[in-house]
């Protein structure tokens, strides 16, 4: 009897010891939110990301126009799917699109496209030195016109982070689209680049610089356009992040402004 107490008690020290080197190497967690990069790391097998934006507002003013677009509740659920590989979707529950120009003011409400897509990270998983992962995406359309694109669309992303020491991080995404034309009906080819540098000010604080260069060769009109923009994210617990971002547009034709609020949740 002594001796099957004291296999018991063996047994459960190193269950417990086992548990707690599992718990120990867990890794931290790393939204995709907030910035206009994406990140490299993947959420571990098992674990759930929920990462909302509370408010994203865009105003671009264009010769004798102004259009201000605010989507509300913009979410992305990321699922573990292995230790390599997440699975993504991505709604909009409602947005607000408000045009106004010489003839008057058109608004519109509606409900956003709907994403699906796949993480698969190359090397190092959880971001770490240097992290790399494609992203290959598609988008459905369910949304109403100004909210929605009007068609299905199609991309691939390949998030690069890159470790250049405890407190500072380096992230590229470059990016290349079959966009849906403006007008709803067909598709064309985009492409960009995002840059950015991540500084983590405290445990919980990082502040996140970032550059972007699109191309967009949409048949009515081919545009380029250059983005500058300067996010913050607090992670108040080991599994929640609130954050924001405010956004420039470099030249006439890049959207003026955006700033949007939002929190992330792992599961």
């Amino acid at each position: 009897m002594k001796r099957l107490l004291l296999g018991v008690a063996l047994s459960g020290l190193i269950l417990a010891s086992l548990l707690g080197a599992a718990a120990a190497q867990e890794r931290e967690y790393c939204p995709d939110r907030p910035g206009l990069d994406t990140p490299a790391c993947t959420i571990a097998p098992g674990r759930i990301s929920v990462e909302t934006s509370l408010a994203d507002w865009t105003r671009d003013d264009q010769p004798g126009s102004r259009e201000d677009n605010i989507l509300f509740g913009d979410t992305m659920v990321r699922v573990g799917v292995s230790d390599t590989i997440e699975a993504r979707i991505g709604w909009t529950p409602l947005g607000h699109d408000r045009m106004r120009d010489s003839t008057g003011v058109d608004s519109v409400n509606g409900i956003g496209d709907v994403s699906l897509g796949m993480k698969a990270n190359l090397h190092h998983p959880d971001g770490s030195d240097l992290s790399v992962s494609v992203l290959p995406f598609v988008t459905l359309s369910v949304g109403r016109s100004s909210i929605g694109a009007g068609d299905w669309g199609a991309g691939f992303l390949v998030p690069l982070t890159y470790e250049l020491s405890d407190s500072v991080s380096l992230d590229l995404t470059p990016e290349i689209d079959a966009a849906v034309d403006q007008d709803g009906n067909g598709r064309h080819l985009a492409y960009s680049s995002t840059a950015g540098l991540s500084v983590a000010v405290s445990k919980a604080i990082t502040l996140t610089g970032e550059l972007q260069a699109l191309r967009d060769n949409d048949p009515d009109k081919h545009t380029s356009q250059a983005l500058a923009a300067l996010s913050l994210a607090w992670m108040a617990s080991d599994d929640l992040q609130f954050d924001m971002l405010g956004a420039a547009g470099l030249n006439h034709d890049t959207p003026d402004a955006r700033v949007y609020a939002g929190v992330s949740r792992r599961f």
